[in-house]
Order: structure tokens, then C-alpha cells, then sequence
């Protein structure tokens, strides 16, 4: 007879154990390697909840999910009570609207995501030994508590494909989405990336990045140690001002940044612009076994290119040169298909507890994925990609 899985909620990631956690969210990573997905590891998660990311008063209230049988951890995800949709990116505002203007209660929701982290990656993350049956639990779990709580509903964004056909056949729905990733196609250079695209948009990018690198002073690129607390200092007036434009105030506490040098800066890799002594522009992007993501880019003096040299051009070199399969450059922005970001499909998981607005949704859901397709496709056939295999005339 099968042991009971038995799920428990945890309202700090710290009620386990940093091994305990990562046995699940990265047991690649056991050997001391890099994890596949450096943004569900428990040093991520807890500098969240550390410097006041996540917690009281934002929004996202930690209610972490943890999966064990017979004493023994086998899955955690973490799972969020949210209080608005802010930091998903993954939209679902209409479907509140609509729920509220017929009486009912959208919020509070639960999420399974990383908070303001659009990249994708397993949210269900379960021990080796039992994926299928920890998944299962874990699924079958939030949708338990969403319905006896009273609670709208259940959703994890950005998750994996695997994780979405099994979640379907638990009754969860399935969302397509869409985001640019630059794929490395084995490039021996840079200027073995552009050798494949077509003869204008060579020329095009060519000249972004002789116009960017001409702004007046030396960008660098740090890891690791290479990063000091004062580039801190610096890259924080870069991320307010980029917070404040978007979302009203930045979702990240000064905090985070403090405890990222102490425990991420081994994960993440920092593009800063200096000039005349001063940090004037900066991005940072953080590390998997074989992605980059980038993150967040910011500045305090307009240079011309100089956002798509730091933000995806530098990216490229990196992974050309750590023999990276990707860049995830983050959600939106139509404007890096032409600087070789490719449009790719992002998933994610939806359960509603009210039948009436489960079918409704599963009806868009249904329409928008076929847009979605068609949207792909088009767009793919406007890539900047060569069309034959004839080199064109410079």
C-alpha cells in the first residue's frame, strides 16, 4: 500500500532548510554545478522574503507549498496569496473585472510563480525519485485550498510544458503566451551571429552598437566578486528610475539588492556604463546552467543604443562566449525581433473555483492560444534571419 502524500504550508521559505529546499528546485545542482533555474533556489526565494520584496503589505503573502511522504520531502512550490495581479506578467486583470462586476471576489488569489520574475522554469519542483506523484499532490493541493478557503482561484505562470499537459489532466487550463529568447545556434563569435542574418539587419545592428559603444566611456561587464557593494549604490538609481516609469514604485526593496551581493552575486552577471567616473547606465541579468535572463536595465543619462547594447547585445557576447544555448531577455518588447530575438511560446496553468468564470476563461483561453499561434508564425517570417542560405552582397 502507497504511502499518503501529505501537503503542508509553509509561510516562510526558511521553515526548511536551504538543502532541503534546492534537493528539490535543483538537485542538478547537488554536485556544486549551476542550477538549471537560479530564481526558484531558496537563496533567490529568501532574499525576496528577506528584504521585504514579498511579505506584508505587498501583495504576495508566502504560503509555500510543501510535499512528504513518510517524513521525507519530495516537492515544493511556491505558492503565493495575491492581493492584485502586479509582478505576474502574465494578464489576467479582464478576468477579475469581469468576475467582480458579477458579484463575485477575484482577490485574493493564489499564485504559483516567482514573483516578478517572467522566466520560465518548473514552479511544481519535485524530487527526482517522484516527479509525476509530488506534482500531482502539489497541483491537487492549491487547488484543495483555493476551494476550501473560498479563494477565486489557482495560477502558476511560466511554467513548464511538461508541467502544463500534466496539470490538464487534473482539470487545470492551459495559457499560451509569448515572449523574444535569443538562441545560440552553436556561434563560434558575435560576428558569427550576424553572418546569418539578412544583409540590412547586419548593417542595422553593426551600427546600433558602434553608436552605443561611442557614448563616452567603458561598460563593464561583473560577476562574482568582480561586483562591489558600491556598483549597488549605482544600480539601484538605475532600477528606480526604470520602477517608477513602469509600475509607480519599483517592486524590489533596496534590501534586495544588499542581500543579492551577499548570497546571488555568484548568479548574476551586471552590465554597467561608465562614464567621466560615473555609473550612468546598467543592466543585470542573472545566470542558469544555460541561460541568461535578462532582468532589469536602467539609467540616468539617455545615450543612443546604448539600452539594446547592455541589455541584449552584451547578453549575446556572453552566452556565444559560455557556450549558453539562450538568452531570455524578459517579457514583451516587439522591438528585439529585430536584434534577433526570436518570438517563442511561455506557458502557464489556470484552475477558477466558480464554474461559470472557469468556462468563460477556457473559452478565451482557447481563442487567444490559436492568436497566439498565428501571431508566431507571423512574426517569425518577419525575423531578421537570412531567407535562403545564399549569402547576400554587403
Amino acid at each position: 500500500m502507497e504511502e499518503t502524500i501529505e501537503i503542508r504550508m509553509l509561510s516562510s521559505v526558511a521553515e526548511l532548510s536551504e538543502a532541503e529546499w534546492d534537493a528539490c528546485a535543483c538537485p542538478e545542482a547537488q554536485d556544486g554545478g549551476r542550477p538549471l533555474d537560479p530564481f526558484t533556489t531558496w537563496r533567490f526565494l529568501n532574499a525576496l522574503e528577506q528584504s521585504g520584496s514579498v511579505g506584508t503589505g505587498t501583495g504576495w503573502e508566502p504560503h509555500y507549498l510543501a510535499a512528504t511522504v513518510g517524513g521525507m520531502l519530495i516537492g515544493v512550490a511556491p505558492l503565493y496569496a495575491k492581493g492584485h495581479s502586479q509582478g505576474e506578467y502574465i494578464f489576467d486583470h479582464n478576468w477579475a473585472h469581469a468576475y467582480e462586476r458579477a458579484g463575485g471576489h477575484y482577490y485574493p488569489k493564489l499564485q504559483i510563480a516567482v514573483p516578478f520574475t517572467p522566466a520560465t522554469g518548473r514552479r511544481f519542483l519535485t524530487h527526482p525519485n517522484f516527479t509525476d506523484s509530488a506534482r500531482s499532490a502539489l497541483m491537487q493541493g492549491a487547488m484543495q485550498i483555493a476551494e476550501q478557503s473560498n479563494l477565486s482561484g489557482v495560477h502558476a505562470t511560466f511554467c513548464t510544458e511538461d508541467e502544463v499537459a500534466a496539470g490538464k489532466l487534473l482539470g487545470l487550463m492551459g495559457r499560451k503566451s509569448q515572449q523574444y529568447h535569443w538562441f545560440n545556434e552553436s556561434y563560434d563569435s558575435f560576428d558569427g551571429f550576424l553572418q546569418v542574418l539578412s544583409s540590412r539587419k547586419r548593417k542595422n545592428i553593426r551600427k546600433e552598437r558602434e553608436r552605443a559603444n561611442a557614448f563616452g566611456g567603458d561598460i563593464h561587464v561583473l560577476t562574482g566578486d568582480q561586483i562591489e557593494p558600491e556598483h549597488w549604490d549605482s544600480f539601484w538609481q538605475f532600477y528606480q528610475d526604470t520602477g517608477a516609469r513602469k509600475w509607480g514604485t519599483p517592486y524590489l526593496t533596496r534590501a534586495f539588492f544588499d542581500i543579492a551581493h551577499e548570497t546571488l552575486r555568484d548568479d548574476i552577471v551586471l552590465m554597467l556604463a561608465e562614464r567621466d567616473g560615473h555609473y550612468v547606465a546598467g543592466a543585470l541579468n542573472f545566470l542558469g546552467r544555460d541561460v541568461i535572463y535578462g532582468r532589469y536595465w536602467g539609467c540616468i543619462e539617455d545615450h543612443p543604443c546604448l539600452h539594446f547594447e547592455l541589455c541584449y547585445y552584451r547578453a549575446i557576447d556572453w552566452a556565444i562566449e559560455h557556450g549558453l544555448s539562450r538568452v531570455e531577455a524578459g517579457a514583451q518588447g516587439d522591438h528585439k525581433l529585430a536584434r534577433g530575438y526570436m518570438p517563442t511560446v511561455t506557458h502557464s496553468l489556470h484552475w477558477l473555483t466558480d464554474p461559470g468564470l472557469r468556462k468563460a476563461v477556457a473559452q478565451f483561453l482557447a481563442a487567444e492560444a490559436a492568436a497566439v499561434d498565428e501571431e508566431i508564425e507571423i512574426l517569425t517570417d518577419y525575423g531578421p534571419f537570412r531567407k535562403t542560405q545564399v549569402e547576400e552582397q554587403e
